[in-house]
């Protein structure tokens, strides 16, 4: 699955694809930047509330998601797009800063991630 991004938005990526057998998203930026993000990671860094929370200290560690894929992706006006995973998790909206950021600190994220599912004493097997 293969997408432009928001046509006209500045910030956006140029190129948006998704490899279901790899379980990633791929984003090519303006300046030939490519990230390659898991979908795990992003499953688990979801900007949404189930995720997050309302204040930090609320913020989820989600568990069992090494295998989770991606469904679908939605645009959100010109600075977003939502990720349909096939977890069901469907209403996090992952604006272009936020896809950025994951991508230019992939290995701090997932350095987090692991960090804090073993604080939580949690897997990422099912």
């Amino acid at each position: 699955m293969s997408a432009p991004a928001s046509p006209g938005a500045p910030d956006a990526p140029v190129d948006i694809a998704v490899s279901r057998a790899d379980k990633t998203l791929t984003l090519t930026w303006a300046d030939g930047t490519r990230h390659v993000l898991p979908a795990e990671l992003l499953r688990v860094c979801s900007p949404s509330a189930e995720v997050q929370g309302h204040h930090p200290d609320q913020r989820q560690v989600v568990a069992g998601r090494r295998h989770v894929g991606i469904m679908d992706l939605e645009p959100v006006g010109r600075y977003a797009i939502r990720i349909v995973f096939d977890d069901l998790h469907d209403t996090g909206i992952y604006s272009w800063d936020l896809l950025r950021d994951l991508g230019q600190r992939r290995d701090a994220h997932w350095t987090a991630y692991l960090d804090d599912l073993t604080r939580a004493g949690k897997s990422r097997d099912p």
